[in-house]
């Protein structure tokens, strides 16, 4: 329906020569009445074609505020949010019956998370309808308080939000589904047809695993345009604020069997910065196996990825299986405009978690892929050690070599893959396992084996094309302080695959070991896989 006043049709007769306070006087009442609004009308409308909201408006925002020392967001929560536990936080239900947009009947709609626990920095959430914009303000009529008696709802006024989640059908058309959420500082996670959760996207990552201590930017307000009735996309706008970094973003969300978000962000710096991580993707991997977990946790495996797969920008597929080191793992790879990078769940067969809870199977797989030229740098893997399962443990960003200087503007353009039944895989074969162990050798003069031994499992690709009578062979090569003994490749009848067998020594037990191999036909030397690069930490 249209917000047009309708005025009635009236015929009337004015003068048409005379003085102009005549034929002002001759007009009738309602006229005089309408003239004054209509005129302020035609101006606001002007006005707001003029400067209708888009990106450039938060990217405005983004450059005004680098230019300005930062501010910290105050602390004015009242007490009985302040102090909740991360359990009484969640224990604050949004209301169903309450989703934005949902009285509309639109494909999307918004649900909203209340401050407290772990999450007490408050964002700013507004609607854009028409170039218009309008906050979407906090009620406490939202959400279902019944579990925590000791707040009263009635003291809680203009506190904001903690985050959104977004929601729309992707696995039934009847049942809206949650398919993304922004939750603290920069973080933000996805998912796609027959997905959960897992692992998150961060819109900024500075200075990690410095000893100087990392730098979380946050998103301290949003703008979302509202949908059409038939949309299968939504727009998402946010502005990040940082001690050492403002930017402007804008996210372009299509949901499905993969779920892709479309990513333009503008960055600016206040200062100096070690390193700057564009398209952070944070993770968990507890054990796998590659590094079995202790002897009283039933499941085999537990992790949100186990690898992190690249592509270089002159086509190589590189994997690196993930580890749980026992002190901070920090490795890079170089590249000149790489084609895509992301954190993986390869493993996707139930019988590898054992887990009916948390179902690993079914966590997403991210992919980032650059838009345009990245130019030089390096995807940098950040590996933490962790005792459990609660705490996310892997980070991994793209780091450009060349900086932005203070006040200058940093574009950067990406599309992010949340997948599962797409993942990217390289048209070679790929490592589907690496498991790694003792070598049991026999004792020899008395002395006990101090082997170490890797058995690397490839399928899919350029194998499933090869005669019955090809010779394939595997190629590994370790750094210094790897001495490797031997390397058998051979078929693996039960899954048509190929295996290559490593044996090596540590030259120093207290340095890490770096390998790299891959497979290639015997005859004529054609690459046939991915390359496999993996890390043995320290003992």
């Amino acid at each position: 329906m249209s917000d047009k006043t309708i005025m009635p049709l009236h015929t009337t007769s004015w003068p048409a020569t005379g003085s102009t306070s005549a034929r002002r006087a001759a007009r009738p009442s309602w006229w005089r009445r309408l003239v004054v609004p209509a005129t302020l009308m035609g101006l606001l409308a002007f006005h707001q074609a003029a400067f209708a909201f888009d990106f450039n408006t938060v990217a405005a925002r983004a450059k005004t505020l680098a230019s300005k020392s930062y501010k910290k967001p105050s602390d004015e929560l009242p007490k009985s949010i302040r102090d909740l536990s991360y359990e009484q936080a969640n224990q604050i239900r949004f209301r169903a019956d309450k989703a934005y947009w949902g009285a509309q009947k639109l494909p999307f709609e918004l649900s909203f998370i209340h401050l407290g626990g772990n999450f007490n920095e408050p964002v700013k959430v507004n609607e854009v309808v028409g170039g218009a914009v309008r906050e979407i303000n906090f009620s406490p009529a939202l959400f279902d308080y019944s579990a925590n008696r000791n707040i009263d709802p009635r003291s809680l006024r203009n506190i904001g939000f903690a985050g959104f989640r977004i929601r729309f059908p992707v696995n039934s058309a009847k049942v809206k589904d949650d398919v993304l959420t922004f939750q603290g500082a920069s973080y933000f996670r996805a998912m796609g047809k027959g997905q959960g959760y897992g692992l998150s996207a961060r819109g900024l990552a500075i200075d990690t695993a410095l000893y100087s201590g990392e730098e979380f930017p946050r998103f301290t307000e949003f703008w979302l345009e509202r949908p059409s009735a038939e949309a299968k996309e939504l727009v998402v706008y946010a502005l990040l604020d940082s001690p050492r970094a403002t930017g402007a973003y804008r996210f372009v969300l299509k949901p499905g069997v993969d779920t892709v978000m479309d990513v333009k962000a503008q960055i600016y710096l206040r200062g100096n910065v070690t390193k700057l991580g564009i398209a952070p993707l944070t993770s968990m991997f507890l054990f796998g196996e590659n590094q079995p977990g202790p002897g009283d946790d039933f499941r085999p495996e537990v992790h949100d990825s186990d690898g992190l797969l690249m592509q270089s920008g002159t086509g190589e597929w590189l994997w690196r299986p993930l580890v749980n080191p026992k002190r901070l793992l920090v490795t890079s790879f170089s590249f000149d405009n790489p084609l895509g990078f992301g954190l993986i769940q390869r493993d996707r067969d139930f019988s590898s978690y054992q887990d009916l809870d948390y179902n690993y199977q079914s966590r997403p797989s991210a992919w980032v892929e650059p838009k345009g030229k990245w130019g030089s740098g390096r995807v940098e893997l950040v590996q933490i050690p962790t005792p459990d399962e609660t705490n996310d443990n892997i980070v991994a960003y793209w780091i450009p070599n060349t900086m932005p200087k203070a006040g200058q503007p940093m574009n950067v353009e990406y599309r992010l893959l949340w997948q599962k039944e797409n993942e990217k895989r390289p048209p070679l074969a790929w490592v589907t396992q690496t498991r790694f162990g003792h070598g049991y050798r026999p004792k020899q003069d008395g002395k006990q084996d101090d082997s170490q031994a890797l058995a690397i499992d490839f399928d899919g690709g350029s194998l499933k094309k090869l005669p019955a009578n090809a010779r394939v062979e595997g190629v590994v090569e370790a750094d210094a302080n790897g001495k490797i003994a031997s390397v058998t490749t051979r078929k693996n009848d039960v899954t048509g695959g190929w295996r290559i067998e490593v044996k090596l020594r540590r030259v120093e037990d207290n340095k890490p070991v770096e390998l790299r191999g891959f497979l290639r036909n015997a005859n004529g030397g054609t690459t046939l896989s991915e390359t496999w690069s993996y890390i043995l930490p320290p003992n």
